[in-house]
């Protein structure tokens, strides 16, 4: 999984004055546990923009005085107007041990139901797994081309040897429901259908339009 590192300070003093003065002065107000003990620190709102504003997932290399530590983002706090972000907490991570993050899931291809007039619902554009941090996926892939309508793609369709999906296997993460545009053809039947077998009568007719949805 790929990291972003973020440069910080300790903090001396947590109290709601220096908070304030860190905030001013545009650093955010941070802490990191997960270690012996939590630890203080502030560091550039910028510093975030990759990690916060983004639908990617990503660890973080997190370096005060001159030592890094590897973490992942556990909470966040925005301002309820301005939506500045007001305090991050992060949780230390080892190469060792295992650790529950959500992971992004990347759907490929266009369902066959799709084609046929059908709409692809999505349940899930995260799934949450655990494994050893260097396992875990920058993204889930999702192979969706050969779903078709009324078809579903379950968490137990994504198995994968390198982490374990906290949700149920049965869980749909995707499926392909009916819509007013349905196609009666079935796309396999189309493909078997040779032209010298399709009736007179319908050679010659326009073709309707379907949308994708």
């Amino acid at each position: 999984m790929k990291s972003i590192l973020i440069n910080g300070s300790k903090r001396e003093s947590v109290g709601k004055k220096s908070t304030k003065a860190l905030r001013n002065a545009d650093q955010v107000p941070c802490v990191l546990y997960g270690g012996d003990q939590p630890v203080h620190f502030a560091a550039p709102e910028l510093a975030f923009k990759n990690l916060v504003y983004t639908p990617n997932v990503y660890t973080v290399e997190i370096e005060l005085e001159g030592k890094k530590h590897n973490a992942i983002l556990q909470d966040i706090q925005f301002h309820p107007v301005t939506d500045r972000i007001l305090h991050i907490d992060f949780y230390q991570i080892f190469d060792d041990k295992p650790v529950m993050m959500e992971i992004p899931v990347d759907f490929i291809g266009t369902p066959k139901g799709v084609k046929n007039g059908g709409v692809l619902r999505k349940n899930f554009r995260k799934l949450r797994v655990k494994g050893l941090p260097p396992k875990l996926p920058d993204f889930i892939t999702a192979e969706i081309t050969k779903l078709k309508i009324g078809n579903k793609l379950s968490v137990s369709d994504l198995a994968s040897g390198d982490y374990t999906f906290m949700h149920p296997d049965n869980a749909v993460v995707c499926l392909v429901r009916t819509s007013r545009n349905i196609v009666e053809t079935d796309d396999e039947d189309d493909e078997e259908t040779e032209a010298g077998d399709v009736p007179a009568s319908e050679q010659g007719e326009p073709q309707a339009d379907v949308a994708a949805e």
